[in-house]
This record gives structure tokens, C-alpha cells and sequence, in this order.
């Protein structure tokens, strides 16, 4: 169980991690390569499986366990006893880690993000993760999930199957960057929202005739990337009035806080998503 500091969720759930989409200015790469680098760690192969795709497709793995690093004292010549967890054992490699997949059973109301750290929803990841991930939200069903793909069509093809869960605590979201995106998913019959995040053009005006969004979630690239795109204010505002115009809770997130001041930053929740000791209480 992990809490965030994303600011539009209450705690991130990682099940599935790794990504093979390659975007340039991915933060989540950055950290699992970085854990990945780390010395004294140990794979233990009868705790994986590999699963090797035929079609080209690089190598998935799932792990019943948890690995660990081995840690040594600087201060010691002998190697510590204590171990600590290897939160990404293979990178940013897709990986399936079903010790994970009970976390939230018994615990308080949150807004979990699932899976921060991949995209459970690429082409790359077998119909099995998608379902054992359901299967565990099923389980703990006091919780808001909020799923985030760049891969939307998965939902689609998931809908039309009849194997997309349809509650009103499961919240499926599409990563957006530019209006070419806007409109690639879009239901009356379940709860969605758009991540704009990182903004990196207008986005212009919304078709007046499309279903809407239930949420808006709107940032800007962070870290240190050299072509790092800053967004306009013009853009922003013209997100704030598009979403009060048709009645779309707006959040900016806090990477917007520069780019937006010296007005603060508007941080609204849909009422669903509303609960006792939330961020939105806070």
C-alpha cells in the first residue's frame, strides 16, 4: 500500500508496473530504472514466470513473491541481515506482481490510482492481469478506482465483451496531450475522465454534441527533459472555461501552480469521488 503525492488520488495500487508506450518525458521509467540500478539485488527465477510472446512482442513476467535487495552497512564489513523490497525487479519491463493483489482488502475508502506505474491497459498486457486486477477491486469494493490508459481502445474492446466492470467506483481515464485525443473513449454507461497532463498544446474547444467527461485533471510536464514543452496560461483558462461552461468538476494539478498564478490553483472533485478523510477534505 502506498500513499501519493498525486495530488488527485489518496494512494497508488501497482499490481502491474512497466510500460512499452516510450514517451520521452515519462517519469515513471525514470524511477523503476533507477531502483533497477541498484546493487546486492537478487532475482530468484523460481519465483517468476515468464510469459514470451511469439509475435515479437518483448518478454512479461509475473512474480508470486516479492524481491529484495540485499543491503551492506558501510559501516560493517559483514552484509546486513534486514532485506528490503525491490519494488521493480525487472525495470520498467512489464511485470505482473500478484503479492500485490490484496492490498486494499479491509482498509478505509480511498482513491487508489491503479497502477501509477504502468499502463494496465497497453497492448502489451494479457486480458489474465487486466482480469485478476478487477478481480481484486471486486474485493475491496469501499475504494474509488481510477484507471488511466493512453491505450483506450482497450476499454472499448473490453465494453464490447462484456468484460469492462460497470460500478460507479471504477473511474476509466484516457491520458490526453492535444486534441487529436479527446474524443478516443467516451460512455454514458461508465464513469470516465481525461488526464491532460502533460499539456502540451490547446486543446481548442469542446464538441458540443460529444458525451463529457465526468473529471478533468489537467498539469504540465514535469522534470528536467531538454525539449520540455511549458503550457500557456491561454490554454489553461480556456480548459477552466470549457469545464464551467458544461459543468466538468476541474482539477489542476500542482504542477500548474507557476503557469496559473497569482490565482490559486482550482482543485475540484466529482461528487462520487467525495469521501471522509479524503484530499478533497483535506
Amino acid at each position: 500500500m502506498e500513499k501519493t503525492k498525486i495530488d488527485w488520488a489518496d494512494s497508488t495500487w501497482n499490481p502491474v508496473t512497466g510500460c512499452l508506450h516510450g514517451c520521452e518525458y515519462c517519469y515513471a521509467r525514470a524511477i523503476a530504472e533507477r531502483f533497477r540500478e541498484r546493487k546486492g539485488y537478487e532475482v530468484n527465477e523460481d519465483n517468476t514466470i515468464f510469459i514470451h510472446h511469439f509475435d515479437g512482442s518483448p518478454t512479461i513476467y509475473e512474480l508470486k513473491e516479492p524481491c529484495f535487495f540485499e543491503e551492506y552497512d558501510p559501516f560493517r564489513e559483514k552484509r546486513n541481515r534486514d532485506k528490503i523490497k525491490a519494488p521493480y525487479p525487472y525495470g520498467f519491463k512489464p511485470t505482473l506482481h500478484r503479492y500485490r493483489l490484496n492490498d486494499y482488502i479491509g482498509k478505509k475508502t480511498r482513491n487508489i490510482f491503479v497502477c501509477s506505474m504502468a499502463d494496465l491497459f497497453g497492448e502489451w498486457v494479457p486480458d489474465e492481469w487486466i482480469f485478476k486486477v478487477f478481480s481484486a477491486c471486486m474485493m475491496a469494493m469501499q475504494h474509488n478506482y481510477l484507471f488511466l490508459t493512453k491505450n483506450p481502445g482497450r476499454y472499448i474492446e473490453l465494453a464490447k465483451q462484456g468484460m469492462l466492470p460497470h460500478t460507479d467506483n471504477f473511474w476509466y481515464g484516457s491520458s490526453v496531450t492535444g486534441p487529436h485525443d479527446m474524443y478516443s473513449w467516451f460512455s454514458k454507461d461508465y464513469q470516465w475522465f481525461l488526464s491532460v497532463e502533460p499539456l502540451h498544446e490547446d486543446l481548442g474547444e469542446m464538441d458540443p454534441d460529444a458525451e463529457k467527461p465526468g473529471w478533468i485533471i489537467v498539469g504540465a510536464e514535469t522534470g528536467k527533459r531538454k525539449e520540455k514543452i511549458i503550457p500557456q496560461k491561454e490554454w489553461v483558462e480556456k480548459i477552466k472555461n470549457q469545464c464551467e461552461k458544461y459543468g466538468i468538476p476541474l482539477f489542476m494539478k500542482s504542477s500548474l501552480a507557476d503557469i496559473w498564478a497569482p490565482m490559486p490553483l482550482v482543485q475540484q472533485f466529482p461528487e462520487k469521488l467525495k469521501h471522509e478523510g479524503g484530499k478533497e477534505n483535506a
